[in-house]
């Protein structure tokens, strides 16, 4: 029923949150989020690194040569008769349409029928599983501690045996000699690259091969196949040119006879008919026949008409045959309108992988992967980690943030800042007690209680401690171990338990002394017959021991229950231990809410277990002291 009515209350007055220095990002933020996510900032690039280092141990190193032809514009042999200053350029449409022919199978049938390349191993791609580059690290480790396997990794067998492996038994022949020639092309079109160079009439061939000598004669191949093929297809167009003159030559070879033989048979006759016709057709070398009857009237060309006809024939006739002629004559010199500038040559070193690139791009993309995890993590967590979000978020001055004291682990042991007097912890503990005394300089701070948010936080290491800085300092200290569900003080510092048949009505005489922090200290099970978590039964054994100048009160933490804490609103304050990177903020916020609204005093939050020191001077200070 109390508890119900302190969250309650707790919401009611939740509204309270102290105003924000800046909703700017400091260099300091900057600064502490880089400490805090340091370890996940740079395991990402680590294994980033690690990543493209197995990358480019397990890749093969790829070669690639480098041809290089010039296209020239061809000029035609009128102009060139008529000016020498005529210059033809070639527009990029002409330039891409000589870069769709490179990269034609064309080009790449006539290139792997002349090296061969169906039945060269080295020409086929190789692709490793992830399994496989396994396999291959193990067997680069084997071989550096000369240690022989048994078993070698095996290559992936050549496409062709796959696919002849996997098909029917009913493929043919053809068909699978259609499929590795097609496997041929798709490879070579993998490694061909063709572009233009800037904006002349140059094309770089580049080819890529695991074998730095096929790369170099594939390249030559390729620019020696685009100039044979220019030279081929020249001639073809020229032998279909020569094929058509000669049978147009002699169709006008045998028209040019029938006019002048019809022109002879008129002067002959000395007539005005003439037994054929003009314009016969002719067929295989013989005038047809028309099919008509000769007119029975006299009726046919005159004599000036036969003797221009035959001379336009015979004309005729001589211009082809001058134009046969020359055909045939430039035939033999039919050249390309390309020619290789820059012959490929055997590649030194290997362009791919490009090991310091992938190296530092596997670095970046690791560094950044990081940076984002970071940040995605440090947005989702909702943990105490900087005095800046107790202040800003929760109101409260963050009097102190204690280091862990030991490197292996754990945050201390209950007097060790009598034992390590010049370490960070104690230390910082000293500063926290100093925070406690000015806090209230008008009322000092006699009774101070103690609680957390769970168990672990760290809390009765804190009570303990502190009550030891004020027993060496000539303060008679007592401890009261009112967290009765954990009992750590007591178990810890005393080993003697209550027996069945002692009094406990006298709390005095259960006071016990603590040789080692020097101070006293009253058991839990002392505390939990007297139902010292009430603050009736608090404040009565507060004003019975005046003789005590420090009263530390060990309060249990706010998961043991709300009702727990009502002990705290008689004290002169409280301190709220959190764990640094472990206790939830909104817990911290609840627990916070409700010493609030019992009207307690909150002297501050000591954040435990800090890995990252938020204050430069304070480290300063406490490294000078350290040493």
């Amino acid at each position: 029923m109390l508890e119900s009515q302190w969250l309650a209350a707790a919401k009611q007055n939740s509204s309270y949150r102290a105003a924000r220095d800046s909703d700017f990002i400091r260099l300091a933020d900057i600064t502490s989020f880089i400490r805090q996510r340091i370890l996940l900032i740079m395991t990402c690039p680590f294994f980033g690194l690690l990543s493209s280092g197995f990358y480019v141990a397990t890749t093969d190193s790829i070669f690639t040569a480098r041809t290089q032809i010039l296209i020239e514009p061809k000029i035609p042999e009128l102009l060139q008769k008529q000016s020498s200053e005529i210059n033809l350029s070639l527009d990029t449409s002409q330039i891409e349409t000589q870069l769709a022919v490179l990269r034609s199978e064309k080009i790449a049938g006539m290139v792997i029928e002349e090296l061969s390349l169906i039945d060269d191993p080295k020409f086929k791609p190789q692709t490793l599983s992830i399994t496989e580059r396994f396999e291959r690290i193990a067997e680069m480790v084997g071989e550096a501690f000369g240690v022989k396997e048994g078993s070698q990794i095996q290559t992936s067998p050549p496409p062709s045996t796959v696919a002849g492996a996997t098909e029917t038994p009913d493929i043919t022949v053809e068909a699978l000699e259609f499929l590795r020639r097609r496997r041929a092309v798709e490879t070579f079109s993998e490694g061909l690259r063709v572009q233009r160079v800037g904006v002349s009439y140059a094309i770089d061939i580049t080819f890529n091969s695991l074998d730095p000598v096929l790369a170099a004669k594939v390249a030559n191949a390729t620019a020696g196949a685009f100039v044979r093929e220019q030279v081929e297809t020249r001639t073809a167009s020229a032998q279909e040119g020569v094929d058509w003159l000669e049978k147009r030559i002699e169709e006008v070879r045998i028209q040019m006879n029938l006019a002048t033989q019809m022109t002879q048979e008129f002067r002959a006759k000395h007539d005005y008919r003439v037994g054929r016709q003009l314009g016969a057709t002719i067929v295989d070398g013989q005038v047809a026949p028309s099919g008509e009857e000769e007119s029975a009237e006299p009726t046919g060309p005159t004599l000036e008409e036969l003797e221009v006809t035959a001379e336009t024939y015979r004309r005729m006739y001589e211009s082809l045959l001058a134009g046969f002629t020359n055909s045939v004559n430039q035939q033999p010199f039919l050249i390309a309108d390309a020619r290789v500038i820059t012959p490929a040559t055997r590649p030194l070193a290997p362009s791919q992988p490009r090991k310091k690139l992938v190296l530092a791009l596997g670095l970046l993309a690791g560094l950044m992967a990081g940076i984002g995890l970071a940040f995605a993590r440090h947005t989702l967590d909702r943990t105490i980690r900087t005095p800046r979000q107790i202040r800003d978020e929760l109101g409260l001055n963050c009097v102190g943030e204690l280091p862990a004291a030991r490197i292996l682990g754990g945050f201390g042991q209950l007097d060790d800042v009598l034992r390590h007097p010049k370490s960070p912890f104690s230390l910082s503990l000293r500063s926290i007690r100093a925070a406690i005394s000015l806090a209230d300089v008008a009322h000092p701070l006699r009774c101070i209680g103690v609680t957390s948010v769970s168990p672990g936080d760290g809390k009765s290491t804190v009570a303990s401690n502190l009550a030891a800085l004020y027993a060496v300092s000539g303060v008679r200290t007592l401890v009261i171990d009112a967290d009765i569900f954990h009992s750590a003080l007591t178990n810890r510092l005393l080993y003697a338990r209550a027996s069945a048949g002692e009094n406990l009505d006298n709390i005095k005489e259960q006071i016990r002394f603590v040789p080692g922090p020097q101070f006293d200290l009253l058991p839990s099970h002392v505390s939990a017959a007297h139902r010292l978590i009430t603050p009736k039964h608090m404040e009565a054994l507060i004003d019975e021991l005046e003789s005590y100048e420090a009263i530390i009160v060990d309060l249990p933490p706010f998961t043991s229950g709300v009702h727990v804490l009502a002990a705290a609103s008689v004290l002169d304050g409280v301190l709220i231990v959190t764990e640094w990177g472990k206790t939830p903020f909104d817990l911290v916020a609840e627990l916070s809410r409700i010493l609030q609204v019992t009207k307690t005093n909150v002297i501050g939050v000591v954040m435990t277990k800090v890995r990252c020191l938020s204050t430069r001077q304070y480290r300063g200070r406490v490294t000078q002291a350290a040493s």
